[in-house]
């Protein structure tokens, strides 16, 4: 077993720290505090690919496995899991249109949306229907030519700055099997766009409620088959929960590498706090539970990769596990910056706002905790 990364992997981790230093690390705080979408940022890391890491290359995606989209998006937020967040989100409805979409969806926006020039939001989630997918409410109906979709989606990231949404909809009778997915114009006639939601973190994306009255879309905006659309949806789920996991160790990252720092310039007493043994026991600490989180997520995502049977507990594992952990870190952090922690001159205060979500999106940390233990007690999970 090999833990090394390979000389490639190391450009594409090189590239990413690379850019977030140039063009998110300047302007992270001020997208936080004046709650800036930065569009022209996230252009700019669809010309370095990041904005389709993993999506085929027949839209002009990289095609990279999971593993080596972490190492990107775990550099990216070291300095800013807000925008880095928003990027793995677009980066999984992407891939989701380039595998599921006919070719007059993918021809429309397949390199409009790996380039960044154009962006997408996921819309699963419904005001009723959070952690149970299944129960979905919004319906597509086949009239002719088009679906006609009414319904309603909730806690939308992007909603409202972006430009395709893709949609899972109910198209047959009740439960998982009943449910398709959709590649819908976001201006479409018939949407409506709720108040951007005021958040404790995560202030560089928009987050609102979507509307659909009577929107009509064409058949072969319909992603794969009908009732396909919640197979689907889980399958970008395993992925977007490495992606979150990985936002997590990047914040950890990020506020470890800050804690470093202050603990040498910052001195107590006559000497630095590098000096006690106390603070430097904490700090072994937070980087135990930092490298134990990181592997864990690396793990899944060549699980997944590699298309093992138990990826998807994997996947929930390492959700679990990185977001949690993450978050302590970066709360052990801003403890050892004591009251300098807590302002929004230094950084900690942002990455522990930002990382708290990453507990409850894409499944909470409490379903994983289901996933996995449902998994364990049907006696045939290889988990060795």
């Amino acid at each position: 077993m090999d833990f090394e990364l390979t000389e490639e992997q190391r450009a594409f981790a090189d590239t990413a720290r690379e850019f977030a230093a140039i063009e998110l690390a300047p302007h992270a705080a001020q997208w936080d505090r004046d709650s800036i979408f930065p569009r022209e940022a996230i252009a700019k890391a669809g010309e370095l690919g990041f904005c389709g890491l993993y999506a085929p290359e027949r839209i002009g995606g990289l095609g990279l496995p999971r593993l080596d989209a972490a190492l990107v998006f775990e550099e990216m937020a070291a300095v800013d899991p807000s925008t880095t967040a928003f990027i793995t989100i677009h980066n999984m409805a992407t891939w989701m249109l380039g595998n599921w979409g006919s070719d007059a969806v993918c021809a429309k926006w397949g390199e409009a949306l790996t380039s960044g020039r154009k962006l997408a939001s996921y819309c699963l989630t419904e005001p009723g229907a959070g952690s149970d997918a299944g129960a979905l409410k919004t319906r597509a109906v086949l009239e002719g030519s088009e679906y006609v979709i009414n319904g309603g989606k909730a806690f939308i990231s992007g909603a409202g700055a972006t430009d395709v949404l893709v949609l899972m909809a109910r198209t047959g009778g009740a439960g998982p099997g009943g449910v398709s997915a959709f590649a819908v114009p976001a201006d479409a006639p018939g949407i409506g766009y709720g108040k951007k939601e005021h958040k404790m973190g995560w202030n560089s994306q928009p987050t609102r409620t979507i509307s659909f009255d009577n929107v009509r879309v064409p058949v072969d905006h319909l992603l794969g088959q009908e009732g396909e659309g919640f197979r689907i949806a889980m399958k970008g789920l395993d992925g977007g929960r490495i992606n979150i996991a990985t936002c997590s160790v990047g914040a950890a990252q990020g506020a470890l590498d800050a804690a470093r720092r202050y603990l040498h310039e910052r001195q107590q007493f006559g000497k630095p706090l590098a000096s006690f043994q106390a603070l430097q026991f904490k700090l072994a600490d937070m980087a135990t539970e930092l490298v134990a989180a990181r592997q864990m997520v690396r793990l899944a995502a060549s699980k997944l990769d590699a298309q093992h049977p138990d990826a998807s507990t994997y996947c929930a594992m390492a959700k679990r596990f990185a977001t949690d952990a993450g978050f302590n870190v970066v709360n052990e952090a801003l403890q050892l910056h004591g009251g300098y922690g807590y302002l929004g001159e230094f950084p900690l205060e942002r990455l522990l706002r930002d990382a708290r979500v990453h507990q409850i999106l894409e499944g909470t940390n409490e379903i994983m905790r289901v996933i996995v233990s449902r998994k364990l007690l049907e006696g045939d999970a290889d988990i060795r």
